[in-house]
């Protein structure tokens, strides 16, 4: 059966159209654009109408691109900047209208329980599990070994932080010690009841951040996924990231320049995340909420 997921966050749209089969999703098509739908969400509590029209054009191609592919099934997902925003039923009515189904606005702990299908899919490991994405506006921690046993959804992600302690680039090292401060802060309400034998790190912060710490000329989702991120790593990352402007970051020829103003805000709360969980390493995963939506469509 083919059927296709859609993932509205609060910086990237992304599209996945699968295949199922044997209780696994085969990638028919892959796409992701960044369109900070959630940009000043954080400030303001609304969707500024510049990122839901970037959505919503973006929605409309994915929507073509879903009837062009003969699928059977679809599900959107609507996630942080969403949840939190005062208007998102008149962004959800204009993204129904664009994408011929209504997404479905999807709280932190179904957010976090459909990435952790798809990750856990994705990569071998010694279990239990612990999935971390740090989204946009959100990061999301799932501990589990068969399936998720303890969910946690905080917010904070790259672009809320990002708004909150990290206006100017480069970043004066105190930025970076308040930034994250901030995150150690909000992560404080994260308690696993174990230690994970395998961390997966998920989503777009952990897979540039990953294609950046390789030296990739290009960015190849072959080498991302199932690379190795060491609390070093992060370190490093953000140290660099602290130092370059906006453009020099956008010139990183594995980065999508759009994901350049919130990458270092990103940085610091990968960095926290690990950090929180005690671990010094994690496993990077290109399989996330995407498939775990696929995969659903087919229960």
């Amino acid at each position: 059966m083919r059927v296709a997921a859609v993932d509205i966050g609060t910086n990237s749209t992304r599209l996945l159209i699968a295949d199922l089969a044997g209780g696994a999703a085969v990638e028919a098509e892959r796409r992701v654009v960044v369109t900070s739908l959630g940009r000043g969400v954080d400030a303001t509590g609304m969707l500024a109408e510049e990122g839901i029209a970037q959505t919503v054009d973006v929605l409309g191609s994915f929507g073509a691109a879903i009837d062009a592919a003969g699928v059977e099934r679809a599900r959107a997902v609507a996630t942080s900047a969403t949840r939190d925003a005062a208007n998102s039923g008149a962004f959800l009515d204009r993204a129904a209208a664009a994408l011929g189904f209504r997404p479905d606005v999807v709280d932190g702990a179904t957010e976090a329980r459909l990435g952790f299908a798809g990750a856990t899919g994705g990569i071998a490991g010694e279990a239990p599990f612990l999935m971390i994405d740090p989204g946009g506006g959100s990061t999301e921690f799932v501990f589990g070994t068969g399936a998720a046993e303890s969910v946690h959804s905080v917010d904070i992600g790259s672009v809320r932080l990002t708004e909150r302690a990290l206006p100017d680039r480069p970043a004066e090292r105190a930025e970076i010690l308040a930034a994250a401060g901030i995150a150690a802060a909000v992560l404080e309400a994260v308690v696993l009841p174990g230690r994970p034998g395998t961390v997966i790190g998920v989503g777009g912060t952990y897979t540039s951040l990953a294609a950046i710490s390789l030296g990739l000329p290009v960015y190849d989702r072959s080498r991302v996924h199932g690379s190795m991120l060491t609390r070093d790593d992060l370190g490093r990352m953000v140290d660099r990231l602290a130092g370059m402007t906006v453009e020099e970051t956008a010139a990183i020829p594995s980065l999508d320049p759009a994901r350049a103003p919130v990458s270092l805000g990103g940085a610091v709360v990968a960095d926290a995340a690990v950090r929180r969980c005690g671990a010094d390493r994690l496993t990077v995963s290109e399989t996330d909420i995407l498939d775990g939506v696929a995969l659903s469509l087919g229960t």
